[in-house]
């Protein structure tokens, strides 16, 4: 009997050393926060690689931040924390001296739908009013400069510009009459439809390219921390992929962050996804020289800027030489 429990003892002993060099040999994951500015699919990516474990795959801990607008969040970056941020706002902030660049982007068109008050019935309505953005340097701020030069409304002058916070934020000024008009992504506007507030436009049928949200960093930290981008990209890659494929899966995400089980609102996101979220996700250089075109009259540096200089696309074509691309297609055939 003693023998046998001497036995038992030795075995476990060694099991548990087994163990310690195993956990010894694993590397231990590096701990990253990485930022988003708002609720919409298109900060899908983020969620769902860390959901479903794909920065883990990787060799990263990841926590996902949320950081209430673009504004909010482009200072985040801009002051290293975090590090790498899905924002859209790359452009301005880079021609304000802060070295900011885009290592792929999931935005051409801006997805902003312009919703008013009962009253307001068409655009030209909206000179006098107040119009609702999420904040000052934030994707809606500057997607109502383009909608303004597109209906000769100066801001400020003929439209007063309001920063209004969140989505939802922007929904309660709009339902207290404290602002006239707003934006609503395609996440967040089946809210603002059953309220019964007018449908007036969507900024995509402008038919104007440009470069909007992607996955942003600064070349300090690329400097430094190379293959933690390329981990963190080949989780955010394989993300869209996995979104494709995996529809029920992946709104399961979406109730998490999104704070909803509004099946409208869940159906809007996931349409909404595979009808805009490309799979090799290249930021646009024709899309930023529109940018850089948009914001000339206030940053007169815009004017020499060439698109390429916020961009790193080396992260990508490296994915490509080694087949990466072709590897999430076979791994993840969508319907």
């Amino acid at each position: 009997m003693k023998t046998a429990l001497r036995s038992i003892g030795l075995l476990i002993i060694f099991a548990i050393g087994l163990a310690s060099i195993a956990d010894a040999q694993t590397p231990a994951l590096k701990k990253i926060r990485i930022g988003y500015p708002s609720l919409s699919f298109r900060q899908s990516n983020v969620w769902v690689a860390r959901e479903v474990g794909l920065f883990t795959k990787y060799g990263l801990e990841v926590e996902p931040i949320f950081l209430r607008g673009g504004q909010m969040a482009t200072q985040a970056l801009v002051a290293g924390d975090p590090p790498i941020v899905n924002i859209g706002t790359v452009v301005q902030a880079s021609l304000q001296g802060y070295n900011l660049v885009l290592v792929a982007a999931v935005e051409s068109y801006y997805d902003q739908i312009v919703f008013a008050r009962k009253g307001i019935n068409k655009l030209e309505d909206l000179r006098g009013k107040r119009f609702g953005i999420s904040g000052f340097g934030a994707a809606t701020h500057h997607a109502s400069n383009m909608l303004f030069k597109h209906l000769g409304l100066e801001p400020n002058k003929d439209v007063t510009i309001v920063a209004g916070g969140p989505d939802a934020e922007r929904l309660g000024a709009l339902m207290s009459n404290k602002i006239d008009a707003t934006f609503f992504t395609s996440s967040s506007s089946a809210p603002a439809r059953k309220q019964g507030f007018t449908e007036l436009f969507q900024l995509a049928d402008l038919k104007i390219e440009v470069q909007g949200n992607g996955f942003a960093t600064s070349k300090s930290y690329i400097a430094a921390n190379r293959d933690t981008v390329k981990s963190a990209l080949k989780a955010f890659v394989e993300a869209i992929y996995f979104i494709y494929a995996n529809k029920a899966e992946a709104q399961k995400v979406f109730t998490k962050y999104m704070r909803t089980t509004d099946r409208e609102v869940l159906d809007d996101s996931y349409n909404g996804y595979i009808k805009n979220i490309p799979k090799k996700p290249y930021p646009t250089l024709k899309g930023i020289q529109y940018m850089l075109d948009l914001v000339a009259p206030q940053l007169p540096q815009a004017k020499n800027a060439k698109p390429e200089q916020f961009v790193d696309l080396s992260f990508l074509q490296e994915l490509e030489k080694e087949g990466f691309f072709n590897e999430m297609a076979k791994r993840y055939p969508s319907k």
